[in-house]
């Protein structure tokens, strides 16, 4: 009898050994910008729809910037992770922010939603164009998110202006740019329309946003510097501050990102998670509601898919 109550105590025991250790190869790290970004809130309302939706145990894992990111993706320090098309593009293909040190094991796993931009001024400001950003101070640099300056010379360029016709205001970041103008050392800064940062920033000092040229020289001027750049429309939505009207804004394809020795299950489990709870994501993440699954791969990204998405889409 104390044999038996012995044995199926083991075994209960290396049951539950097999068990934990199967709930620990779940767990999957989602890396992020800084809190405060767009990155951040997408990976933590991404992160949340994994732990109750799908099954896996994710932990959001945020970083200054796609220079610090990345490579962690690149490396396999973190399963998935968010960034934009332009940052990803010059991480894999060593280019730009990046240059001399590409990162070949990044692969997209997700093209989520249209990432909208824009620079941001106090409302009462005299700044009612981007010609008017000519002589002002406006944020720029963006040393641990490099590529923002490229968005930045694109968006410049919009309106035929050059960083030698601002007062360049050096920041590390989007969020640290934003506190420039909260503080008064910034006329404008960069951000993403809908930003956490942007509606605390509103909270204090009312916001506006300055709207694109849309005629056809000003894109084509914006394009040459960022090809995968284009013009969408921000609508007056509650958590978009500083947009009072339809407003043109230059916008760009937000990304899921991973690694190239993600296993296929674990891609088509996160695939499948997000299209089956879009309303979800969209709770945590408003910009969720761009989700759309006929558009989560696109051949026209130059950086490669993982093999398994291209499958999953095939599939659809």
């Amino acid at each position: 009898m104390i044999k038996n109550r012995f044995s199926a105590l083991a075994a209960g025991l290396i049951a539950s050994i097999g068990l934990l250790g199967t709930t620990q190869a779940e767990t999957v790290g989602v890396g992020t910008m800084s809190q405060g970004t767009i990155s951040y809130s997408t990976g933590s309302a991404l992160a949340k729809v994994m732990n109750e939706e799908m099954g896996l145990q994710a932990r959001v894992q945020p970083n200054s910037g796609e220079t610090t990111l990345l490579p962690l993706i690149n490396s396999g320090d973190f399963d998935f992770g968010i960034a934009n098309v332009l940052e990803v593009y010059e991480a894999y293909h060593g280019e730009g922010t990046f240059a001399g040190r590409e990162q070949p094991n990044l692969r997209v796993a997700a093209s989520m939603y249209p990432l909208r931009t824009a620079m941001f001024v106090r409302e009462d400001s005299d700044i009612y164009t981007l010609d008017d950003l000519k002589g002002k101070r406006v944020t720029f640099g963006f040393s641990a998110m490099g590529s923002i300056s490229v968005v930045m010379e694109s968006l410049l360029a919009n309106a035929g202006l050059t960083p030698g016709d601002i007062q360049p205001v050096m920041v590390p970041n989007v969020v640290a740019g934003a506190e420039q103008l909260q503080n008064g050392r910034a006329d404008a800064f960069f951000f993403a329309v809908g930003g956490a940062k942007t509606a605390e920033v509103n909270a204090v000092i009312p916001l506006r946003v300055i709207p694109m040229n849309t005629d056809a020289a000003s894109v084509a001027r914006m394009q040459e510097v960022f090809p995968e750049g284009y013009i969408a429309t921000a609508p007056p939505l509650p958590n978009f501050a500083g947009v009072s009207e339809p407003t043109p804004v230059l916008t760009y394809d937000n990304m899921l990102v991973t690694n190239a020795s993600v296993s296929d299950e674990r891609i088509r489990a996160v695939l499948d998670g997000m299209v089956n709870n879009i309303d979800a994501l969209a709770a945590g993440m408003p910009l969720f509601r761009g989700l759309n699954p006929d558009q989560i791969y696109k051949e026209s990204i130059q950086t490669p898919y993982h093999p398994a998405v291209i499958e999953w889409a095939s599939n659809r």
